[in-house]
């Protein structure tokens, strides 16, 4: 680095300096090592007890080592020169092979410069800023963390509670101003902004970190990362509660430099009217897991503080930075014991005319072995494990504490790999996972609050909201007005009330006022895209309005989400046609109904047919014919066209003519809606088949649909509208005679509000929108701007819904059932009549078997008798055949049935005279003449 004005003074007083001193007196087991510190500042004092702690301790615990540190300690006063110029006495006169320290990040940068020319190693366990790499200072070691390491889990602590705009308040110096690039690369990534940087000088007094606090208060952002030194950090806190921004709805982070040594901090120094004054605050610090030997060291090193401040107060002063200090000085000691010293220590270079004592130095022979060995070094120390082959330990996790009263609660953990967790388990490798969403323990916020802050506030100067409006071409969206008095800007329509009812529903009240988009033109020639421009330019906080959500819109602003329907559409006239299709007649009913009513037709007349036949009907006796079928169709469409006998089949058919009548019926509203509805149809049904034919579309001047057209070659006209389809919903209210929509043609989002580029008001305004357009609020405000009385558009360009065989699957579910039940009992009963005329002839052959030759007898000379009477009845049948004259009806009646019983017990004798005898009834049944 080049740092020349700034150490000339240095070199001035390097030059008049006192002559070198020889340290010859140095016994040659002794290892020296320098320290600088800032003994006046608290980290100083706490780093200073530590590393000599740690040189009681270690060579208590290794007597036999052959090498002792001797530690030559100097005092920074926090100045740079002054800790540059310590180093260059430490090189030259105390001849130390290593440095501790420096403190500052300021500091390291010239003396890791000296480090590397003398190759003497320097060692800092309280330089945190990034830019001191190893990249550029082979022989710095950071035995610290890197600051950048921690904008990760303070970009995940934001990120968690849904905080979109942070404000870092930070020193004006290479440690403060060293974390802000990575910073902003870490809020970038969760899409998070910076709207300001607070930088607070090292020669700012109360008064101006005053003024500066009132500043952030004017503010929206109410979440802040504090990154400074615990000096400046305690009087800014009191300052802050002073300024009343330490209350609730604030947030408060503080970095690891400051989380770090909270313990440490006076109680005096962060109190404010007798209360803490960092109350509230979540910070970010390294975390040192407890052990039996951290409990000791605690009792030792409180002791040995007091000792070296006696006129401190009698607190814990310990932190994790004096865990570093301690493990740091093990590390060398270690090394040391490791590192062959050779006879020559150093090596000076001749003196030369005109030279400089910084040319004199002697380069340090023993510092490569000594790097070596300090990198390499590896051990369990009081803060951990000490790794720092990469020049600088690695860290896997972060705690995440919460300062409350006078010390700090557990809030939970940030790993590299699993990002925030509530707990780790006992070796602080496998995760414990929370069940919590943000999977960290509660937070106290400042003002004693449970309630998550939302991270941002209106401002304190009391500025009203300044609310964009643009009268549409649509008045019933939005139209503006001038008070005549006030000549403020009135606003009226639909977009107004929804606005008005979103902000009601804000968990805060929001004060605002309408301001009209003024043009050269009139209002409604200015252009939607100038418009909402306007909110990327800040002349309006927010725009409202029919403004479409457009993809270049996005590119300088963001949108609500939307409260009306999306896409674009075409406004036709709709003209008369004449369906000429000849298979129209059967459009009314599907294929699947057409095949299952004939189906079910063949079916229920197959089942009255045999229905019929079993139960002896004349007319169907015989083989199946023609004829048959004939009558069977006329019973499955017509009422009885030939006589039905049978009960059953009456019921089969009056459930198939119940069938008939209501598809017939539904067939013909079907038809006929069919042929009504068809006779209308638009006269265009698509925009390319419009532009084929050189047709002209018309749209509102200032709409982007005018840009849209011109990409497809489109330009103004009457042929058709193209316009958005709540556009279209307005007009066709009031014009629906004679017009219809076609499309929608393209894809939109909708209607919504802008406001600049993550506005903290985005998420309330659209969480209040969706609570408006997913109740009743919306339809209200639609039936009020929109007008009732209107005609309703009705003639949709629809095709009718031809009948399907579902809709009707009750109907024919029901005759199904009963012809088949029918069917079954008939075949029910037709089967046990069978088996009765079987059981009656088996009785007969039994009876006789069992009466032998004397009934054989018996039956010959009956049958004698029969024919002596027989013949008698013979004489009646030929005189009634010669004899033309009418006899008496009641002689010829008791003759013919005494011939007909002597028939009958004939044929109940003898099986075989029973045939004859029928054929003799059947022949007297037929001579009888008739009367």
């Amino acid at each position: 680095m080049e740092r020349a004005p700034q150490y000339v003074l240095f070199l001035l007083l390097i030059f008049s300096s006192a002559a070198a001193q020889n340290t010859t007196g140095s016994s040659a087991n002794e290892f020296h090592v320098g320290v600088i510190l800032d003994l006046g500042s608290l980290v100083g004092k706490v780093a200073r007890t530590s590393v000599s702690l740690a040189v009681q301790d270690f060579y208590a615990a290794c007597q036999n080592c052959s090498r002792k540190l001797v530690l030559h300690v100097r005092d920074s006063a926090g100045n740079d020169v002054q800790a540059a110029s310590a180093a260059i006495e430490l090189l030259e006169n105390c001849k130390v092979q290593a440095i501790i320290g420096p403190q500052k990040s300021s500091e390291a940068a010239f003396i890791s410069e000296l480090g590397n020319t003398e190759q003497v190693p320097i060692v800092s366990f309280t330089a945190t800023s990034p830019s001191a790499t190893s990249d550029v200072m082979p022989y710095f070691v950071r035995a610290t963390l890197n600051s950048s390491v921690q904008v990760d889990s303070i970009a995940s602590l934001i990120k968690a509670y849904g905080w979109r705009e942070v404000v870092p308040v930070y020193d004006d110096t290479d440690y403060g101003r060293g974390i802000l690039p990575y910073l902003i690369d870490a809020l970038q990534q969760i899409d998070a902004r910076i709207p300001y940087r607070s930088v607070i000088s090292l020669s700012a007094t109360s008064e101006n970190i005053m003024q500066e606090l009132y500043k952030l208060r004017m503010m929206q952002t109410r979440v802040f990362i504090v990154h400074m030194s615990s000096t400046r950090a305690s009087l800014l806190f009191t300052k802050a509660n002073e300024a009343g921004m330490m209350k609730k709805g604030y947030v408060w982070i503080i970095t690891n430099g400051l989380a770090n040594i909270i313990d440490s901090l006076d109680p005096i120094v962060t109190k404010f009217l007798g209360r803490p004054a960092m109350n509230g605050v979540i910070g970010v610090r390294f975390h040192v897991p407890r052990s039996k030997e951290l409990d000791s060291f605690s009792i030792r090193w409180n002791k040995m503080y007091h000792q070296d401040n006696p006129n401190e107060s009698p607190v814990n002063k310990r932190s994790v930075v004096g865990l570093w200090g301690y493990d740091t000085v093990w590390a060398l000691a270690q090394a040391a014991e490791k590192v062959r010293v050779l006879r020559n220590k150093n090596n000076r270079p001749q003196s030369a005319k005109n030279s400089t004592c910084l040319e004199l130095l002697a380069v340090s022979t023993n510092g490569p072995q000594l790097l070596t060995e300090i990198v390499q070094n590896k051990f369990r120390g009081l803060s951990g494990n000490f790794d720092v082959i990469d020049r600088q330990p690695q860290v896997s996790f972060l705690q995440i504490i919460n300062v409350v009263g006078r010390s700090w609660r557990h809030i939970g953990f940030w790993t590299l790999k699993n990002g925030l967790l509530r707990q780790l388990n006992q070796n602080g490798l496998e995760i414990t996972r929370s069940t919590s969403v943000l999977n960290l323990n509660p937070v106290i916020w400042p003002g004693e609050s449970t309630e998550i802050p939302r991270g941002w506030e209106l401002p304190a100067s009391g500025n009203k909201l300044r609310v964009g409006v643009n009268t549409s071409a649509y008045p019933e969206f939005i139209r503006t007005s001038k008070d005549p008095v006030t000549g403020a800007t009135r606003a009226s329509g639909l977009s107004i009330d929804i606005f008005e009812e979103a902000v009601k529903k804000l968990p805060f009240a929001l004060s605002y006022e309408y301001e009209a988009f003024d043009t050269v033109d009139t209002p409604s020639t200015g252009s939607y895209n100038d418009f909402v421009y306007q909110v990327y330019l800040r002349r309006y906080d927010i725009a409202i309005g029919d403004i479409t959500i457009r993809y270049n819109r996005t590119m300088y602003v963001d949108f609500t989400v939307p409260y009306t329907e999306s896409g674009v559409a075409m406004i036709v006239p709709v003209k008369e046609k004449v369906n000429n299709n000849m298979r129209i007649f059967s459009k009314p009913l599907s294929k699947g109904m057409w095949f299952g009513s004939i189906m079910f037709f063949i079916y229920t007349a197959l089942v009255v047919w045999l229905l019929e036949r079993l139960n002896g009907n004349g007319y169907l006796h015989g083989p199946f014919s023609l004829k048959q079928l004939g009558i069977l169709m006329f019973f499955s469409i017509y009422e009885e066209k030939e006589k039905l006998e049978c009960f059953l089949s009456r019921i089969v058919l009056l459930v198939w003519m119940f069938v008939l009548l209501v598809l017939a019926s539904s067939y013909t509203a079907s038809f006929a809606s069919m042929l009504t509805v068809q006779q209308l149809s638009p006269t265009v049904t698509d925009i390319h088949e419009l532009q084929k034919q050189g047709g002209y579309v018309g749209f509102h001047r200032g709409s982007y649909i005018e840009g849209l057209l011109e990409d497809i070659g489109k330009y103004g006209g009457v042929a058709a509208l193209v316009l958005e389809v709540p556009y279209i919903k307005l007009f066709l209210a009031k014009y629906c005679k004679g017009y219809t929509m076609v499309g929608p043609i393209y894809k939109s989002a909708g209607f919504a509000f802008a406001l600049p580029k993550r506005s903290p008001l985005l998420t309330e305004i659209s969480r209040a929108i969706l609570n408006i357009t997913e109740g009743d609020s919306i339809i209200q405000i639609e039936k009020k701007w929109t007008d009732q009385n209107s005609c309703q558009n009705e003639e949709k360009i629809a095709d009718s819904g031809a009948i399907t065989f579902g809709k009707f699957g009750g109907l024919f579910l029901l005759t199904g059932f009963v012809t088949t039940c029918s069917l079954s009992i008939s075949l029910l009963t037709n089967h046990y009549r069978r088996g009765q005329q079987k059981a009656g002839i088996n009785m007969d052959d039994q009876s006789q078997d069992r009466h032998g030759q004397q009934e054989e007898n018996e039956h010959i000379q009956k049958e004698d008798q029969n024919n002596k009477d027989n013949e008698g009845c013979n004489d009646i049948e030929k005189q009634a055949t010669i004899i033309s004259m009418p006899y008496s009806r009641n002689t010829n009646t008791d003759q013919l049935q005494d011939c007909t019983q002597n028939n009958k017990a004939t044929a109940s004798t003898h099986y075989g005279s029973q045939v004859a005898h029928r054929g003799d009834r059947t022949s007297i049944g037929n001579q009888v003449p008739q009367v």
